[in-house]
């Protein structure tokens, strides 16, 4: 499972932080010393011994100069946010999933409406400027009604929210002051597959933490929505809850990442964190720091990597290689310029976009009113249109009803005029099944009342109420014409229809359903 680390937090919960005594600047490398230039930066000096730390051939005898370097700069990040409180006095906590807490008290039957329960979240960060500015992870402090920096001296500041990125989960807040240590984005250096990695932060409230391992492995996908920013590092250096935010060191002190997630069964470090590259985090950041957000285009499609399998349903050459359109934003820029379903986008301005992510970096970093030449594969014939790019909506806006999935319908009472169909039982849309399963009026299909549990159908687990929209690109409105597409693509040889449906949480989905064998 993958976890954001955010917060370790809450009612009746204690932090002891360690505070870490260190002097002076922003940030020096090799040497066990450092001393200040007029800017604030630290510079390397020799270490006690005479001797200037550098990258040692094997395993290093220490990491402790550049942790001792470096550390001045990360700090711990307080945040206060509110989370609602059920009727009952029962309430949850920000990253702590799954867990409920009583009120004092216990439950108040005769609440109508309970107040919001004030919870507090820990995180880590880092300053990137002497007067102040300090990058973080959005999950970290988004929604907060304070935030306090704690720095390694012991001081606790008030912060204020700069800007942040829902996309790529990075955040800025700002201190008042000067004269802060602070360190740098590796701009240059590209770290290695083996390269060794320090992380600084602050896990589970306790401050000023180390950890020290290699880099695991580069542009991981971590098959969330950031991913469709961010190439993240893996790295096997401890991070754990509180990391969120805290820097990723190569052997020089140079930021080579911002620690944002774990894989983990329990929850605990199990070695396998990661990071979002300087390169990433140092375009955003700068971004923040200059406006407040980040500016996106936007074409209005949700879509993913073409698949084999749907490749073979659609009949494509095995070398085809695009982004599938699952879906059109009604209004938006891709339907205006008569994109659709189920087309397949090879190239954006002559870019090849061979996965969903492509298209999407591709479509990010447009400007608002840009023109995007987008070619695009429909019922196996190449075709071009002219998009002219939008603003990206925020996370938020594209996505308001993520978290409140819908039930799923109930398939108890047979449907009039209902069809077996691969395992499926299918009827027309009327108005006592779009009462029964909560369609809207303006969608078109036919809604699946039924499914055969060791059919094809039922291994895809299709819900009763889910309604199907196309069938290989044709829309389908009567069970009689979902089954000549299907015993079309049986003809063609294909192993499968490509399927569009549309789920009880009013979501669009593509989905191959395998074929059965012909008898």
């Amino acid at each position: 499972m993958l976890k954001r680390k955010e917060f370790i937090l809450g009612a009746a919960v204690g932090l002891s932080f360690a505070a870490v005594a260190t002097a002076g600047g922003v940030i020096s490398w090799p040497g066990a010393h450092a001393e200040t230039t007029s800017a604030g930066r630290l510079v390397p000096s020799a270490g006690a011994a005479g001797l200037a730390f550098a990258p040692p051939q094997g395993a290093p005898l220490s990491f402790a100069d550049i942790v001792q370097q470096v550390a001045p700069a990360v700090v711990q990040i307080e945040v206060e946010t509110r989370v609602e409180r059920p009727r009952g006095g029962a309430f949850s906590i920000p990253g702590l999933p799954g867990f409920q807490f009583q009120a004092p008290g216990g439950a108040d039957p005769e609440a109508e409406e309970a107040e919001p329960q004030l919870a507090q979240g820990a995180g880590s960060g880092f300053f990137i400027t002497a007067d102040g500015y300090v990058v973080t992870n959005n999950h970290v402090v988004a929604d907060a009604e304070s935030i306090k920096v704690k720095l390694s001296d012991g001081r606790s500041l008030n912060a204020t929210l700069v800007g942040r990125d829902e996309s790529t989960d990075l955040a800025v807040i700002k201190v008042e002051g000067s004269d802060f240590n602070f360190v740098s984005f590796e701009e240059q250096a590209d770290p290695r597959v083996g390269d060794w990695v320090v992380a600084v932060g602050n896990p589970f409230g306790l401050g000023g933490t180390a950890t020290a391992g290699i880099v695991s492995a580069r542009g991981r996908d971590l098959q969330d929505r950031s991913s469709a920013y961010v190439d993240y590092l893996q790295i096997d250096a401890a991070i754990n809850r509180g990391n969120s935010g805290g820097p990723t060191f190569d052997i020089h002190g140079r930021v080579i990442g911002v620690n944002s997630a774990i894989f983990s069964p329990s929850g605990g470090s199990v070695g396998i964190g990661f990071a979002i590259p300087a390169s990433t985090a140092k375009a955003v950041t700068d971004q923040l720091i200059r406006g407040g957000s980040v500016e996106r285009g936007y074409l209005g499609v949700s879509m993913r990597t073409l698949q084999d399998n749907e490749r073979e349903s659609l009949g494509l050459p095995a070398d085809t290689k695009g982004a599938l359109i699952n879906d059109v934003t009604a209004g938006g820029p891709a339907e205006r310029a008569g994109l659709q379903a189920f087309d397949i986008v090879t190239t954006v301005n002559g870019q090849r976009t061979e996965t969903g992510n492509a298209l999407t970096r591709a479509v990010a970093g447009a400007k608002v009113g840009d023109e995007l030449r987008v070619e695009f594969l429909r019922d196996g014939r190449r075709q071009t249109v002219t998009v002219r790019a939008a603003k990206r909506p925020s996370e938020t806006e594209l996505y308001p009803t993520e978290d409140g999935a819908g039930g799923m319908a109930r398939p108890d009472a047979a449907a009039p005029s209902t069809e077996s169909i691969e395992g499926m039982s299918v009827s027309p849309l009327t108005a006592a099944l779009r009462q029964r399963y909560s369609i809207a009026e303006d969608v078109r299909g036919v809604v699946v009342t039924g499914v055969t549990p060791r059919s094809k159908a039922g291994e895809l687990g299709v819900p009763a109420g889910t309604v199907i929209l196309r069938a290989n690109s044709r829309a389908v409105t009567t069970p009689a014409e979902l089954k000549a597409a299907i015993d079309t693509a049986r003809a063609a040889g294909r192993p499968g229809v490509l399927l569009q449906f549309r789920t009880a949480s009013g979501q669009t989905v593509l989905q191959v359903l395998e074929l059965s064998k012909a008898e």
